[in-house]
């Protein structure tokens, strides 16, 4: 059977008849693409045991395309209007619907909609899919992956540029990068054109997988402390770190002279002179277990 929301007649005729103009602050664009739906789903295995989480329901395109495959969805949605349209839609299905800010809703909370709830949320294994509005993207990955019910895989559409910084190697490193490198191994699966969508957006998108890592990618005795010392490093990134790490954790409010800078980056093998784009995970590790 063919997604019958899958049509831009169809998401316009919903749209009027809830009133709702898409707004970019709110990222409503509406996916419209056969082909790109299918590649998400696809990247997604999924399977009539698997719980999937999705964040941004909208008209149900992607949600009607979960519920063929999963054994069950939870979606969490923003909009009052939207919700009432998704429980006249999937009344009869596995659906079950959230209404709520996904930030201002833990992943624990959200896996209690659950039916049935297992006997300990943190143990609930299941996957985060979604197409993400662009202005939370980066807060959205940080809530799932940082909290205490991380996804075992994440397929979600987001913005081309930012996919590529979050699969970013060294030379090429970012915040993002890394605080999503720590928990998951990202990959790009393909990319989707501004024309997949509508209203049609500025840029294109990218469909991106991340497996959770068994681990973190490093051992550390503080997760926000390592963030602090890579935060000080990438707040001046033209600079070299011998310079930008007592520059940056000083603009944090830690005072750290230059010299104890040096001494820690010399303990950790790490090259004053190098730049924080281009440095790995392990590397951040070591300087952070160096400082005093």
């Amino acid at each position: 059977m063919d997604n019958p929301y899958i049509s831009t007649q169809r998401v316009r005729a919903a749209l009027r008849s809830l009133d709702l103009r898409p707004t970019r602050g709110m990222g409503q664009n509406f996916l419209i693409d056969p082909l790109a739906l299918d590649t998400i789903v696809g990247a997604a295995d999924l399977c009539a045991a698997d719980l999937v989480v999705e964040v941004g329901p909208g008209l149900g395109v992607l949600t009607w395309e979960l519920l063929q495959r999963a054994g069950q969805v939870v979606s969490v949605e923003l909009d009052k209007r939207l919700v009432a349209r998704l429980h006249e839609e999937f009344a009869d299905s596995a659906l079950r619907i959230v209404q709520s800010d996904v930030l201002r809703i833990s992943p624990a909370e959200i896996l209690a909609y659950a039916d049935p709830q297992p006997p300990t949320l943190n143990s609930q294994p299941y996957k985060l899919v979604a197409n993400l509005p662009y202005a939370i993207t980066a807060p959205v990955l940080r809530h799932f992956l940082e909290g205490g019910s991380p996804p075992e895989l994440s397929v979600v559409l987001v913005q081309w540029e930012v996919a590529e910084r979050i699969c970013g190697k060294p030379g090429d490193m970012s915040v993002l990068a890394h605080s999503v490198q720590l928990y998951a191994v990202p990959e790009i699966v393909a990319r989707v054109a501004a024309s997949s969508f509508y209203p049609v957006p500025a840029v294109d998108s990218a469909v991106l997988r991340m497996r959770r890592r068994p681990a973190l990618a490093v051992d550390v005795a503080s997760v926000a402390g390592l963030f602090r010392v890579i935060k000080a490093g990438f707040l001046q990134p033209r600079k070299q770190l011998g310079n930008a790490l007592p520059g940056g954790l000083a603009a944090l409010g830690t005072i750290l002279p230059r010299d104890v800078a040096l001494t820690a980056l010399a303990a950790a093998g790490v090259d004053p002179i190098r730049r924080a784009e281009t440095l790995t995970l392990t590397e951040w590790a070591a300087i952070y277990r160096a400082l005093p």
